[in-house]
């Protein structure tokens, strides 16, 4: 890797706390190393990092994945109900679902109106909005 983007990385995820091991400056790397936003998930992670010279378990990379976001570095969206895909975009935006290619990317956040949301229950607040578009391609 290069001296450059290591010095990138490691000030990435010591500013969010973590300590940057060797693993975790290799996914660092695959995620954010060349400074454009990404949608994976685990596996596509994994197939990813057995493309480059680095050798990280499928295990380390769910867990990985999960301190990244739990750190603030990265933000995980829940699809399906169980397939939880990572966004190195943090900021509050709309996704769409490609359902016919199980694939995510952003959507305009510019054309998303929401003029209000339900009560929260007693003693509860909102933490965060999830908008999630399922497009599938119609048989015309």
């Amino acid at each position: 890797m290069d001296t450059a983007i290591v010095k990138q990385e490691t000030t990435w995820l010591t500013d969010a706390g973590l300590r940057p091991t060797r693993q975790r400056l290799a996914l660092a790397n695959l995620l954010v190393g060349d400074g454009q936003h990404r949608h994976v998930t685990a596996e596509i992670l994994y197939s990813a990092v057995k493309e480059s010279d680095e050798s990280v378990s499928l295990a380390t990379i769910y867990n990985t994945l999960k301190v990244f976001s739990d750190a603030g570095l990265i933000r995980e969206i829940l699809v399906d109900g169980s397939k939880s895909y990572f966004d190195t975009r943090i900021d509050d935006h709309p996704h769409f679902y490609w359902e016919d290619e199980s694939k995510l990317t952003d959507a305009p956040k510019d054309q998303l109106e929401i003029s209000s949301l339900p009560k929260a229950p007693s003693g509860t607040k909102v933490s965060k909005v999830d908008v999630v578009i399922r497009l599938r391609k119609t048989k015309f």
